[in-house]
């Protein structure tokens, strides 16, 4: 006889696992950070910034809501589409996409972000972290127009952590190594929608 599939425990694939519950606990594990990678975390955009961002065609976008629920949104526009105000200000234009706004929406409701800008075929990246708001018109937006046109909105970055994270993650990773590629990628199941 078939079990039924409502009353069928299924195993606990955390089993058996050993928490990690508090600071202390994992800096035993890990040992402490290295003083140059405390020392490297700044809170303006300096030359090097500005000139990374010039390059960056590419970002990502981590936010979380007042909820708990988070969200990492992917960006990407021709080069310098994240625009430098000033030494403690940064703005990404929004472009028209699939108007989910989940990051948006966490946004309103907690303002933290983090940024991770990515140059293509580098293994170094810039992570920018701070809080963040949302316009729907500036001065500056004629600086963010694409073909003409400017953004409906754009989110607007005050710093707090500026620094480079090294090359070891996308290295080991092989993202900018075509040769590590995989040839296909999944087929994603239909998408159902009642109407």
């Amino acid at each position: 006889m078939e079990p039924d599939r409502a009353t069928t425990v299924v195993d606990d694939p955390l089993a058996g696992s050993v928490p990690v519950t508090s600071e202390d606990e994992f800096a035993e594990l890990l040992g402490p950070p290295h003083p140059i990678v405390i020392a490297k975390v700044r809170s303006d955009l300096g030359d090097f910034e500005r000139q990374w961002l010039a390059l960056s065609p590419f970002c990502l976008i981590a936010t979380s809501g007042a909820d708990g629920s988070c969200d990492v949104t992917p960006k990407g526009d021709p080069p310098g589409f994240a625009k430098v105000l000033d030494s403690n200000t940064l703005v990404i234009p929004d472009r028209p996409g699939n108007r989910r706004a989940d990051s948006w929406r966490n946004v309103l409701s907690n303002g933290q972000v983090g940024t991770i800008f990515f140059l293509p075929g580098h293994g170094e990246t810039l992570r920018i972290n701070g809080t963040a708001r949302l316009v729907r018109d500036a001065p500056f937006f004629d600086q963010l127009a694409l073909n003409g046109v400017p953004p409906k909105m754009a989110l607007v970055i005050r710093t707090r952590e500026v620094y480079r994270h090294c090359s070891r993650s996308l290295t080991k990773g092989g993202l900018w190594k075509p040769e590590t590629w995989p040839a296909t990628a999944p087929t994603p199941p239909p998408i159902v929608v009642d109407t």
